[in-house]
């Protein structure tokens, strides 16, 4: 079992004002940090750690990547806000540049993960209504089981998690949640003429990295396709080079009718997020229809384009692509008997443990922490390691022997 030292004072005087002040909704790791830089953050006392969730998955440049931080701080003394009320010099730039990255004629901006999920939902249902011709109020959406998109009311409607569903209802209705990863199940789904869209993560992030078979996605698409049903990838957490390409989706040579991002399109700087599809699809929402008092704003727009810029100039794709596949081969090498799986894409990566005792995981990532690695559980027997994708492969060595030295600490 884990060996944790005891909470040092400084710390846990933060997290007992936190405690009394915040609200309790969430369960993190008794640590507080006050800095980060690259793949590294410091604890108020002093303590260095390797991120490996990076703020799941919104840090894929690093901490305070300086090319970022520039932006942010130029535009910061510029320019912030303008409502969408008016128009900014910064928004056609920001536009122009992330339709061409993409290659879509639109995007629709906000700021929020879950805000771009809410959109792309609107979106998807009237077009519906417009294009596909399904009477007022009958839309349908398809999703999955285990998935995560956020945590409105809308959103948890179709949730299959009860820590996000149970005592909030009554739900949205207009959703039909199928098994994720079968092909069969949609096909049977999408039969229903009032389905206007399906959304799916290319990889379940939250699930705890849950890889669909290969051909899943392409199939997916084009099930889609035949039945005149809008394709939506969710790519705000397996987007932006996470997982060793610029998009999941990319794998398999899918192009989502309607695309979804956010978390690392700011780099960690402020919430940041985008919903992108062809004039067919967009152009279907009008004037006073939809939009956000800060979407689109100068300040977001600037820091999009750097940490776009960053993705493309320091090839961060690649770099995750190559380093994703040497992380897995070294943790399968450890077989380690309580590793019951190794799982992942690029550096979006996962273990499931498998061991007599319930908090196991929790435990484990206990003793990362005081070995100088944070990291957080998922769905209770599962471990994300997400390191920004600028680490390298020294680093990524250091770590792995800190992976290891802790399971042998926590889990014999």
């Amino acid at each position: 079992m884990s060996t944790t030292i005891e909470t040092p004072i400084k710390t846990q005087q933060f997290i007992e004002k936190e405690l009394r002040y915040s609200a309790h909704n969430y369960h993190p790791l008794p640590v507080v940090l006050e800095k980060g830089q690259g793949v590294y953050v410091w604890d108020v006392e002093g303590k260095r750690y390797y991120d490996f969730l990076s703020g799941y998955s919104a840090v894929n440049q690093g901490h305070c990547h300086p090319h970022i931080v520039n932006a942010l701080v130029e535009q910061a003394q510029k320019l912030t806000l303008t409502s969408r009320a008016f128009h900014s010099d910064l928004l056609s730039v920001y536009a122009a540049y992330i339709t061409e990255y993409f290659g879509y004629d639109k995007v629709l901006p906000m700021n929020s993960g879950v805000e771009a999920v809410e959109t792309a939902l609107k979106l998807a249902r009237r077009w519906g209504y417009d294009k596909k011709g399904i009477p007022a109020n009958q839309a349908k959406i398809i999703t999955v089981e285990g998935n995560f998109h956020g945590r409105t009311l809308n959103v948890v409607s179709f949730s299959t998690d009860p820590s996000s569903r149970d005592g909030f209802g009554p739900f949205m209705p207009g959703y039909e949640v199928i098994p994720y990863n079968d092909l069969d199940a949609l096909a049977q789904a999408l039969r229903d003429p009032l389905v206007a869209g399906f959304l799916v993560e290319p990889i379940q992030g939250e699930a705890g990295v849950y890889v669909p078979d290969d051909g899943y996605l392409a199939g997916a698409y084009a099930l889609c396709k035949q039945a005149n049903v809008l394709f939506i990838g969710d790519e705000i957490q397996t987007g932006l080079a996470r997982t060793g390409k610029l998009l999941a989706c990319d794998y398999e040579q899918v192009r989502p009718d309607i695309l979804i991002l956010g978390k690392a399109l700011s780099g960690g700087m402020l919430p940041i997020s985008a919903v992108l599809a062809d004039d067919d699809v967009m152009l279907c929402i009008r004037p006073g229809e939809h939009g956000s008092t800060y979407g689109g704003n100068p300040l977001a727009c600037k820091v999009a384009v750097a940490a776009l810029e960053v993705i493309r100039k320091e090839g961060l794709a690649e770099r995750a692509f190559e380093l994703g596949n040497y992380f897995r081969d070294r943790i399968r090498q450890l077989n380690h008997p309580h590793i019951r799986e190794v799982r992942g894409k690029g550096l979006l990566n996962a273990i499931v443990i498998g061991h007599d005792n319930a908090e196991a995981a929790w435990e484990l990532c206990l003793a990362l922490k005081d070995n100088g690695l944070l990291a957080k559980p998922t769905h209770g027997d599962k471990i994300r390691f997400a390191p920004p994708l600028v680490i390298t492969k020294d680093q990524l060595d250091e770590c792995i022997s800190v992976i290891e030295k802790s399971l042998e600490e926590a889990l014999r």
